[in-house]
């Protein structure tokens, strides 16, 4: 069964009021949500981030990543600009699980990066699953983007799913010694854009 719209509600945040839009996924047993704000359909370009859910980084604090910082100068960013969508899918640890994030914490702390844990693991090096936008930007009428994202890949899903991308949107991360293995890895290893 592919994805599909649940419901929709008004969400107040610390940056303003969102409009909350619920998908389930009953192939994967999966929820994902899409936060938008102002007329995501107007024809112009609309301001967005493709967000994959990090219980650690987004809710935890964590500093071993750069994903809450992210996701906050997501929010503010589509506040100031008073339209915008972002998009939070439930695919932690780049798809692996948050029990096998922690996994890979572990073997991290013994000198992996994040790439070669996930590899240790069995898994990919991200094994997240794109297509499950499909469904969300058809159902908000969603066609061109100007995309918030580091990550090359994102570009390639939002094109895959049938939306132009206008321009890529640098998010800025912040190093600190216990994310700097973690953001050089991103940019050697799996191609993302820092400027």
């Amino acid at each position: 069964m592919p994805v599909r719209y649940v419901e929709s509600s008004r969400l107040p945040t610390a940056w303003g009021v969102f409009d909350i839009h619920g998908f389930e996924d009953p192939d994967a047993n999966k929820e994902h949500i899409v936060l938008t704000m102002g007329d995501v359909n107007n024809g112009e370009p609309l301001l967005a981030r493709i967000h994959s859910e990090c219980l650690t980084g987004d809710a935890l604090f964590s500093l071993r990543c750069d994903c809450g910082t992210q996701l906050e100068a997501a929010l503010k960013a589509i506040s100031t600009e008073g339209r915008g969508a972002l998009f939070y899918l439930r695919q932690e640890g780049r798809g692996i699980g948050l029990l096998n994030k922690i996994k890979a914490y572990k073997l991290q702390d013994a000198g992996a990066d994040t790439v070669e844990a996930n590899e240790q693991l069995g898994f990919g090096a991200d094994m997240r699953d794109y297509s499950i936008l499909s469904a969300m930007l058809q159902h908000l009428q969603i066609s061109r983007v100007r995309l918030m994202t580091n990550n090359p890949r994102k570009v390639a899903a939002m094109e895959e799913n049938g939306v132009e991308v206008v321009e890529r949107v640098a998010l800025h991360s912040h190093s600190n010694p216990h994310n700097e293995k973690y953001l050089k890895t991103k940019g050697a290893k799996l191609g993302h854009l820092f400027t």
